[in-house]
């Protein structure tokens, strides 16, 4: 059987042969159609989760804070196709439009009247320079009442106490001290307490312990006044320092491109504002030794170091840390009474000698020893997290959006 010449069967193609030409698709129309990758606009999902952040912000610089309080880093900017948390931000603020102030509770236009501002500034440092001046007069009525009955003595002592708590209450609750975060745990007050309460009378009440008493009430407890007096009037030194660095921190913030340059920045500036505060309490207690008389170099160290603690716990907590705060008075505070513990629970019969530690330090270096050791450890705790936790643009603003604790190391 011959075929045509012409070759018709090879222009008849297969069944099989068609339906590849058919599935196959052009590749000229495959290289010019990239694959998809992720939405065209993506930070159209962050304008949408951070709605209420973005409308309602002063500037670029408190959406950043914002951000990072929510754990959103540079890293995380950069897919956002961002190089930083400052640049994401930038355009969260230009392309959210700004609700209206009158729609916001409680929000509004500034009142016209308003206290001046250097009347405030006066207030503020009157209530600050109050602990002290309390503590004088506490101090003078004690003085004043050493050869009353120990009912007399004991009231007086309750009194001034009572006016000074009051006094320092008022004092953290104005001015740079302030909480910008809430209250923080109701345990810190009862943490400082002791830690003061530890500088004025523990190394009396150790000393006793150690000799084998204390026998009250013929023997009266014996108050260090010169570190107690100093430890007072640092509150005004605290919150001048605690200003500075707050307003320090918010113009690193402004200037900086990214958290690492924030990092960088703050640091050293954390590191300052500790030594400047140390210096000026060691002015006050050098001072009172000087005009009260009756403070041991230790344990004047000792109240330095239980300063500095208090002063970076505040510290920590204003800018959004109260429970790193509180944990690191709770941590001198266990310290501290670990050694009189020890010195009674070595009383009991059958027990070995475990406040030889204790009896060891105390002889060698004295009583003041045991809170110099507590209140250091505490606060070079407090400084190392302090290192961490404040270089975040989250911690240099009024009032950042969601907790900075739960984000922060």
């Amino acid at each position: 059987m011959t075929t045509p010449e012409g070759g018709a069967t090879g222009a008849v193609e297969t069944p099989g042969e068609a339906r590849a030409d058919r599935a196959a698709p052009p590749r000229k129309d495959a290289a010019a159609r990239p694959p998809r990758r992720g939405p065209a606009d993506p930070v159209r999902m962050l304008m949408h989760r951070h709605q209420e952040l973005c409308a309602h912000a002063v500037d670029a610089l408190e959406i950043a804070a914002g951000l990072e309080a929510h754990g959103v880093t540079d890293r995380t900017a950069a897919r956002f196709r961002h190089r930083d948390v400052f640049s994401l931000a930038e355009e969260l603020y230009a392309r959210v439009p700004r609700a209206d102030p009158a729609a916001v509770p409680g929000a509004g236009p500034p009142p016209h009247a308003t206290a001046p501002a250097r009347r405030s500034r006066t207030v503020c440092v009157a209530l600050h320079l109050l602990p002290g001046a309390v503590c004088v007069a506490a101090a003078a009525a004690l003085a004043s009442v050493t050869t009353a009955t120990p009912a007399v003595r004991t009231a007086v002592g309750a009194s001034g106490l009572v006016l000074l708590a009051l006094a320092v209450r008022l004092g953290v609750r104005s001015g740079p001290l302030r909480l910008r975060h809430g209250t923080g745990p109701r345990t810190a007050g009862l943490w400082a307490g002791w830690t003061a309460g530890y500088a004025v009378y523990g190394d009396w009440l150790l000393g006793q312990l150690l000799a084998g008493g204390p026998d009250l009430p013929p023997t009266a407890p014996r108050a260090a006044v010169a570190p107690a007096v100093a430890l007072a009037f640092a509150l005004a030194p605290a919150a001048g320092c605690a200003h500075w660095f707050t307003v320090r921190g918010r113009r690193v913030l402004a200037a900086s491109r990214g958290l690492g340059e924030l990092a960088a920045r703050v640091r050293p500036l954390l590191l300052a504002v500790t030594l400047l505060f140390l210096g000026a309490l060691a002015a006050l207690l050098l001072g009172a030794e000087a005009v009260l008389g009756g403070g041991d170099p230790l344990a004047l160290g000792a109240a330095a170091a239980l300063g500095v603690l208090l002063f970076l716990a505040r510290l920590l907590a204003v800018h959004g840390f109260p429970e790193a705060a509180a944990a690191g008075l709770a941590s001198a505070v266990a310290l501290e009474a670990l050694a009189p513990a020890l010195v009674l629970i070595a009383r009991l019969p059958g027990v070995p000698p475990v406040d030889a530690p204790v009896m060891a330090l105390a002889t060698t270096v004295g009583p003041a020893a045991v809170p110099a050791v507590a209140c250091t450890a505490a606060a070079l705790g407090l400084l190392v997290h302090g290192l961490r936790a404040l270089t975040g643009a989250c911690a240099h603003w009024p009032a950042p959006s969601g907790p900075a604790e739960a984000h922060r190391p």
